[in-house]
């Protein structure tokens, strides 16, 4: 893939990555199991790309995180906020209605 692929491919996957984000952290999970957790529904993202996205959401008060400490090495944990829940929803709804006009525009393509 080029690198204006990547940019392109990058772009659309932005807000994607952040309604996944969103969802998967129904559960409180460390940043690194949920790179796996959305690699294994076959979706990739890297830690540079989530990171700085858990940051961020935190500081808009759509995740909390809280450190376990219990084992060898501390995990930081996040797990979504009711505002993050308000967001995701409203995301969603947003997509869905994206969705629904790109499947418009197929079928009238198709049908020419």
């Amino acid at each position: 893939m080029s690198n204006k692929d990547n940019k392109i491919e990058a772009e659309m996957n932005r807000g994607f990555l952040q309604i996944m984000v969103l969802l998967a952290l129904e559960n409180p999970m460390y940043g690194y199991m949920m790179i796996r957790f959305i690699e294994n529904i076959g979706y990739s993202v890297v830690e540079n790309t989530l990171y700085p996205m858990l940051r961020r959401f935190e500081k808009n008060g759509w995740i909390s995180s809280s450190w376990d400490v219990k084992h060898d090495r501390p995990k930081k944990y996040y797990e979504i906020t009711n505002e993050g829940k308000t967001v995701r929803n409203k995301l969603l709804r947003i997509w869905q209605k994206q969705n629904g006009v790109i499947t418009k525009l197929l079928e009238e393509v198709k049908n020419g």
